[in-house]
């Protein structure tokens, strides 16, 4: 019955790509509008209180911009290439459950089998047998998709790739942080044993501004009204928010790259009977 065609289709369903898909959309969409308001925010809090000079920052905003345009590459690229993920899911764990006997009665599941794990090609009395228009389809998609050794590859390195943007995230984190540190010291002096005004937060030891810019360090009473600002807040907030969807895309990674592991074992050893 209907019911019973509808659960056979659940069974192909690559659970785990959904969850990793929905995780990397998250994750690419958290960090890259986190991240591109809170590079705007730093970029204020530069100018308003760090420097006077536009030529002492005039690096920095170049900087910034090109970090924002790769972050628009970025969202734009795993979008795309979390739904292509997503379908490669959909079409070789078809395979793998038509071989492990959970997924025979679907007219999807029996063409992405002949195709993906390379099924019968022989021909009968009568010559080849009839293929649904829908069988036709998956296997013809079959065969753009169902190469999952290819796309472990792909996946790895975009993983080693993502760990570096993953540590880079950190690192404004740390530097507001630091900031945020030394102002909560300046709020309960009683607290710490050195002078108020000997507390600053310096931009250029961060490598932010030269050595040369002018303040280029806020101090004291100075420093604890700039955190106070809903700018900085803010700016803190959303670099957290950022680096907590960096880690979120990275755990996507690593769930694509141990599910299409799999597909690909199990195509390998039990579809194509390869002996490793």
């Amino acid at each position: 019955g209907l019911l019973e065609c509808c659960a056979r289709c659940l069974l192909g369903a690559p659970f785990a790509s959904l969850v990793a898909t929905g995780l990397c959309f998250f994750g690419v969409a958290l960090f890259c509008g986190c991240g591109h308001e809170a590079l705007t925010g730093t970029e204020q809090l530069i100018e308003t209180y760090f420097s006077k000079n536009y030529q002492d920052y005039e690096y920095l905003i170049d900087v910034i911009h090109a970090f924002q345009y790769f972050i628009y590459g970025t969202a734009s690229f795993f979008f795309l290439y979390g739904a292509l993920l997503l379908a490669e899911g959909f079409y070789t764990t078809g395979a793998v459950r038509q071989i492990l006997g959970d997924y025979k009665t679907t007219l999807c599941g029996r063409g992405l089998s002949a195709t993906v794990t390379g099924g019968p090609k022989g021909r009968g009395a009568r010559g080849p047998p009839r293929a649904h228009s829908l069988q036709r389809v998956c296997q013809c998609l079959g065969k753009w998709l169902g190469h999952p050794d290819k796309f472990v590859g792909i996946t790895y390195v975009l993983t080693v790739l993502w760990l570096l943007v993953f540590a880079c995230s950190a690192v404004p984190v740390y530097i507001y942080f630091s900031t945020w540190t030394t102002c909560q010291s300046i709020a309960n002096p009683s607290k710490t044993s050195a002078s108020i005004g000997t507390l600053c937060a310096d931009a250029r030891m961060y490598g932010v501004l030269p050595w040369n810019a002018f303040p280029g360090k806020v101090c004291g009473a100075n420093l604890l009204s700039v955190c106070k600002t809903s700018e900085f807040q803010m700016t803190f907030h959303l670099f957290i928010a950022a680096f907590v969807g960096a880690a979120a895309t990275l755990v996507s990674l690593l769930t694509f790259i141990i599910a299409t592991t799999y597909n690909f074992a199990v195509l390998k050893l039990m579809g194509r009977g390869t002996k490793f």
